[in-house]
């Protein structure tokens, strides 16, 4: 049986975890909550006390963590137990620039370092109906093809350290403001007294469609804003896109705005919820 570690059993965590042990893998995991060590056991992992204890036990750790300055800390923790030919598969959305200098300090360890960001919700994760975008070593990205293809329906190989977290800000700028769009289009339709079950039906049947139509316009005309992928993690996407585009001088004025309408949101207390609950930024 292959076994692979996992630092983070959060919402994709645990959906990644998940898809892992029904290919059969025996799955290794640390959170730093306890009540997710105990998720992660009723799933049929095995819950571990600390993350060094994963790096001790297995020779490919996968890391499903809120930021880089995060995994750069967990990197920091277990550098030192790792072995010589491991392999970190770092699914944190974060900084381009960040995970380069991880893939670089883990290579003077003899460890490669996969950046490998994931399109999609948890809610896709737990169906394998997720595109996982991967920088580094050509080499290390063949020899886990396994675990790619246990979570992901397509994985591309992008290119060097830090393209596959580059990748993911470009996708995370449309997808959210896609989703922002149809939000105000669907408020505009309830402002003019049409149905929106009615209204999301019928531009599913039109060029305006989407795929966020099928899964964050239904929450949205459901009211039902249960958590697949935090308002308040897109909020820190958002702004690490600003943050990278002023690295060369880009204006993003759509982002800009999107920023203003998230953060207005997460100070109103909606951070927790779906990120689909921008749509009450128009109640």
């Amino acid at each position: 049986m292959q076994q692979v570690g996992i630092v983070g059993v959060g919402l994709l965590g645990t959906a990644m975890a998940g898809r892992l042990l029904r290919d059969g893998f025996d799955v290794v995991g640390f959170d730093l909550d306890q009540q997710r060590r105990e998720q992660l056991s009723e799933l049929g992992g095995r819950p571990v006390e600390s993350a060094r204890e994963v790096a001790h036990s297995c020779k490919r750790i996968v890391l499903s963590l809120p930021n880089s300055g995060i995994a750069v800390a967990v990197i920091d923790d277990i550098v030192g137990s790792l072995s010589p030919d491991s392999i970190v598969i770092d699914t944190t959305t974060g900084d381009p620039e960040t995970m380069k200098g991880l893939g670089n300090r883990l290579a003077e360890h003899g460890v490669s370092y996969l950046d490998s960001t994931v399109a999609g919700s948890s809610k896709q994760a737990h169906l394998g109906d997720v595109v996982v975008m991967v920088g580094g070593d050509s080499r290390a990205f063949e020899s886990c093809r396994d675990i790619y293809g246990a979570i992901a329906r397509e994985t591309v190989h992008v290119g060097e350290c830090g393209s596959g977290a580059q990748m993911k800000l470009v996708v995370n700028l449309i997808l959210g403001l896609n989703r922002a769009v149809l939000a105000e289009g669907l408020s505009y339709a309830r402002s003019l007294g049409l149905d929106l079950r009615n209204v999301l039906d019928l531009l599913k049947l039109t060029v305006a469609y989407s795929r966020v139509m099928d899964s964050k316009g239904e929450k949205m005309v459901a009211g039902d804003f249960s958590t697949e992928a935090r308002l308040s993690q897109h909020l820190k996407d958002v702004r690490l896109i600003l943050a990278t585009a002023s690295e060369t001088d880009r204006s993003l004025p759509l982002s800009r705005l999107h920023e203003d309408l998230l953060a207005s949101l997460d100070a109103a207390g909606h951070g927790n919820e779906d990120n689909s609950a921008v749509f009450k930024a128009y109640e």
